[in-house]
C-alpha cells in the first residue's frame, strides 16, 4: 500500500490541475544511482491497468503502482515538504536499508 499525506495530495491535485490533465501519479523505481534505487513519479492521464498494476487512492488521488516496483514501495508514505527555499516531495519507506548521502538513491 502506497498512502499519500494530505499536504501531498493537494500538492497532487494543484499539478494535475495546472497540467490541464491527469487523474492520478504512478510511484515506481529505476535502477540509478550509488545505493541502487531511485523513486519515479509521473502522472497518468488515462485509467488503463495491467493485471500487474495497482492503485490506492488518498485524499481523492489515485496512486499507481507496477507489481516489480511496489516489492519495493509497498507501505511508502509520500509527503510535500516546505524547508526553507526548498520544497519537494519526500518519502518515508519502512523497505529501505540505507540512503545515499545526496538522498538521491537507496537500498533495501
Amino acid at each position: 500500500m502506497i498512502t499519500l499525506t494530505e499536504r501531498a495530495a493537494e500538492k497532487v491535485k494543484y499539478n494535475i490541475e495546472r497540467r490541464g490533465k491527469g487523474i492520478g501519479i504512478r510511484v515506481g523505481v529505476k535502477t540509478t544511482g550509488c545505493s541502487g534505487l531511485a523513486y519515479v513519479l509521473e502522472y497518468v492521464d488515462t485509467d488503463t491497468l495491467t493485471r500487474d498494476q495497482f492503485v490506492y487512492e488518498n485524499y481523492g488521488v489515485k496512486v499507481y503502482v507496477d507489481g516489480k516496483s511496489l516489492v519495493y514501495v509497498d507501505g511508502l508514505e509520500m509527503d510535500w515538504v516546505k524547508q526553507g527555499l526548498n520544497e519537494g516531495f519526500e518519502f518515508k519507506n519502512p523497505n529501505e536499508k540505507a540512503k545515499c548521502g545526496c538522498g538521491e538513491s537507496f537500498s533495501v
